[in-house]
């Protein structure tokens, strides 16, 4: 029995040592890696302040994407569900439910809709043309901010190296220090700290670049469900006048932006 009070007593201590060493190590170590990035930032100058900037732009454009292109607020499942319902029974009955629906206009397939529904009995060249021109506003919207994205994705690295080339015109500036072969560790840190804004560029471009890729994919194909959904709605639209089937829309991904 004492030799269990022994041991855990000990392993208390030790428990309280670690703890203590812990807190200690932190309490160097933390301050010491902030104190580093902080004079990274700083050895780059004006070019890696104007880096910082185009990473805070960047951020902003992706959070202002995430909030304004989600899949809800676009083309809802359960509205489209009904839209697909709509080519399979085209009645009166059923559109006049969901006309209701097109006109509060919550959604961009919603409010699509409604003008495809506004212009029914007018020539099926009139229902594509009204219907294509508020489709190309729609994919405007869509496409906000991400021009932002692209210029974030061209300035960051070219300021990147932009600061470099600066930061090794003042390095090598001095030649007396290169031929003489003096404070050659100095030369070598001072290369290494100009190489910096080359890395915050690059770091800030990659995830721009990567975010890009994904929304553009997603507005592609997004609007490609609208004009496949829109297209069930115009000729619903046309039978309901007694017409033929519409003929398929102009793609709205090649819609001009």
């Amino acid at each position: 029995m004492g030799r269990l009070l022994n041991f855990g007593s000990i392993s208390i201590f030790n428990m309280f040592a670690l703890s203590e060493a812990s807190q200690y190590m932190a309490a160097g170590v933390v301050p010491q890696a902030l104190e580093n990035t902080w004079q990274f930032f700083i050895d780059g100058g004006v070019f890696m302040g104007l880096i910082v900037a185009c990473s805070m732009v960047g951020l902003a454009a992706i959070v202002y994407k995430v909030i304004t292109l989600p899949k809800a607020s676009i083309l809802p499942d359960r509205l489209s569900g009904e839209v697909e319902r709509i080519g399979e029974d085209p009645s009166e009955q059923v559109m006049t439910q969901l006309e209701n629906e097109f006109l509060e206009g919550e959604s961009a397939l919603a409010r699509l809709c409604a003008v495809a529904t506004k212009n029914t009995g007018r020539p099926q060249a009139e229902i594509q043309d009204a219907v294509q021109a508020s489709a190309r506003e729609e994919i405007v919207k869509m496409h906000v901010g991400m021009s932002v994205l692209d210029v974030v994705i061209t300035v960051a690295p070219l300021l990147g190296l932009l600061g470099t080339a600066s930061g090794l015109v003042v390095i090598f500036g001095n030649t007396e220090d290169l031929v003489s072969g003096m404070n050659n560790t100095k030369i070598g840190s001072g290369i290494a700290r100009a190489l910096g804004t080359t890395i915050a560029g690059l770091v800030v471009a990659v995830p721009a670049v990567v975010a890009h890729s994904y929304f553009s994919r997603k507005i592609e194909k997004m609007a490609a469900r609208l004009e496949v959904l829109l297209g069930i709605v115009i000729s619903a639209c046309q039978v309901r006048a007694g017409e033929s089937a519409a003929a398929p829309l102009t793609q709205l991904s090649q819609l001009p932006q």
